[in-house]
C-alpha cells in the first residue's frame, strides 16, 4: 500500500521523511533546525485585529499547528485538531451528535470510550448500539435498529482482543447510509495503517501512545479526510479549551521523528513473543494479528503495513495465574497505557476495562485470565527470557 502524499512544499515524501520534516521547517528568524517551543499564551498585535495569525494560545499556537500539520499529512487528511488527551478528542467529536442521533459502537473498544458513551452520551440522548462482532454484517444489522443513523465508531486492531475490522467494507456501508465513520487508529499508528485512505471520515489517536512513544506526554488528535468536516470539532476545541500545551505538542512531534523505526522494532519483537506464546502450555489463547492462525490475519495483511506491538494472551488458570504472571515479570512493567519504548503488561479486567461490569467484560471475551502486553523495543532475547521465567 503506497503511503505517499504531496506535501505543502509540493514534494513527494515517504512516511519517515514526512514524520521528521512536515510542518517543522527551520526557524526563519534564527535558522534553528528544530523549531522553537512557543510558550507564549498571548501575541502582540500590530493594531487591533491585525496580527500574524495568532492571538491567544487556546485558539492557536505555533507548536500545536506544527503538530497538527504533521499528523494531518501522516494520515492523509486535510485537517487535524490536537487535544489534551485521547478522550478529550473523543468527547469533542461525540459532541457533534445531537439527542436522538444514532451511533454504532464497535464490539471491542477501549474502556474509556465505552464509559463516555454509556455514562455521558447515552443519558444525554444519543442512541448507542453495539455491533455484535468484527464482521461488517453485524454493523449492517445494527444500523437497521437506529431511527437516525449518524456515526460508526470502531477500533482496528481492537483493544484488548486484537480483532480486525475491514475498514473499507464498513466505510462502504456507512457511506451508503450517509453516516460518518470514525476509526481509532491508536494501536496501529499512521505508520502501519491509514483509515482515511480506506474510506473513513475521521481518524482518532491517543498521541500518548505510539505517536509520543516515550510514556512522558498525554495527548489526543482528530484528523479529518475533509477539512470542512473538522470545522465543528475545531469550534469545540477552542470553545471548550481541552487543548494540549506547547511542550506536550513538542514531545509528540519529537516522538514522531522515530515512529517508523520504532514500529519496526515493536512489530518484530511482538511477533517473536507471540510465536513463543503459541508453544507454551500455560497459554490457552494468543491474540496477535501477525500470526497466520489469527482470524483477522488476512484483513491485517490487506489494510496494514505491519502487525504492531500489542499482544493479548489468555492464561490457563484464570485470575490467580494472570496475577502471578504479571507480578513475576522483570523487564515488563505492570502499568496502564501502551506504545512506549519500554515493555508494559496490564490486566484488562482490573485495569484498562475495570469500568465495565463483569457481565459486560464476559460478553466481550475479557476474562480474568486475559493479559495484554505492549511490547517495547528492548533486546528481544531479554524479553523472551523474561516471559519464560514469568510463565
Amino acid at each position: 500500500m503506497n503511503n505517499r502524499k504531496r506535501t505543502e512544499n509540493n514534494r513527494e515524501w515517504r512516511f519517515a521523511t514526512k514524520a521528521i520534516h512536515t510542518g517543522q521547517a527551520a526557524d526563519p528568524h534564527t535558522g534553528a533546525t528544530i523549531p522553537p517551543v512557543y510558550l507564549s499564551t498571548t501575541y502582540t498585535q500590530e493594531s487591533p485585529g491585525v496580527h500574524k495569525g495568532y492571538e491567544y494560545s487556546r485558539s492557536q499556537n505555533p507548536t500545536r499547528r506544527a503538530l497538527e500539520t504533521c499528523l494531518s499529512d501522516l494520515e492523509g487528511g486535510e485537517a487535524c485538531a490536537a487535544f489534551a488527551s485521547g478522550l478529550a478528542a473523543t468527547n469533542a467529536l461525540l459532541q457533534s451528535l445531537r439527542p436522538g442521533d444514532g451511533l454504532i459502537a464497535g464490539h471491542d473498544l477501549y474502556g474509556g470510550t465505552v464509559r463516555l458513551l454509556e455514562r455521558v452520551f447515552q443519558p444525554w440522548g444519543v442512541d448507542v448500539v453495539r455491533a455484535g462482532s468484527a464482521d461488517p454484517a453485524s454493523y449492517k444489522e445494527a444500523i437497521r435498529s437506529l431511527k437516525t443513523p449518524r456515526m460508526v465508531w470502531i477500533e482496528t486492531p481492537t483493544n484488548p482482543l486484537l480483532d480486525l475490522i475491514d475498514i473499507r467494507a464498513v466505510a462502504e456501508l456507512t457511506r451508503h447510509h450517509g453516516m460518518a465513520l470514525v476509526v481509532d487508529n491508536t494501536f496501529a499508528s499512521p505508520c502501519l495503517q491509514n483509515p482515511l485512505n480506506l474510506g473513513a471520515d475521521f481518524v482518532l489517536h491517543s498521541t500518548t501512545k505510539y505517536l509520543g512513544g516515550h510514556s512522558d506526554v498525554i495527548g489526543g488528535a482528530l484528523i479529518a479526510r475533509e477539512a470542512a468536516h473538522l470545522e465543528p470539532i475545531q469550534f469545540v476545541q477552542n470553545a471548550a479549551g481541552a487543548v494540549p500545551g506547547s511542550l506536550d505538542c513538542y514531545l509528540v512531534l519529537r516522538g514522531l521523528k522515530t515512529l517508523e523505526i520504532r514500529m519496526q522494532r515493536h512489530g518484530s519483537n511482538a511477533l517473536a513473543l507471540a510465536e513463543m506464546f503459541c508453544e507454551r502450555p500455560e497459554v490457552a489463547h494468543v491474540y496477535y494479528p501477525g500470526l497466520t492462525r489469527h482470524p483477522g490475519h488476512d484483513i491485517a495483511r490487506k489494510q496494514m503495513r505491519g502487525f504492531g506491538g500489542m499482544i493479548s494472551i489468555e492464561l490457563e488458570g484464570g485470575f490467580e495465574k494472570a496475577r502471578s504472571f504479571c507480578s513475576r515479570l522483570k523487564v515488563f512493567s505492570l502499568a496502564e497505557s501502551l506504545g512506549g519504548v519500554e515493555s508494559l503488561v496490564s490486566h484488562p479486567a482490573t485495569m484498562t476495562h475495570a469500568s465495565l461490569s463483569g457481565d459486560q467484560r464476559r460478553d466481550l471475551g475479557i476474562t480474568d485470565g486475559l493479559v495484554r502486553l505492549s511490547v517495547g523495543i528492548e533486546d528481544v532475547e531479554d524479553l523472551l527470557e523474561d516471559i519464560d521465567q514469568a510463565l
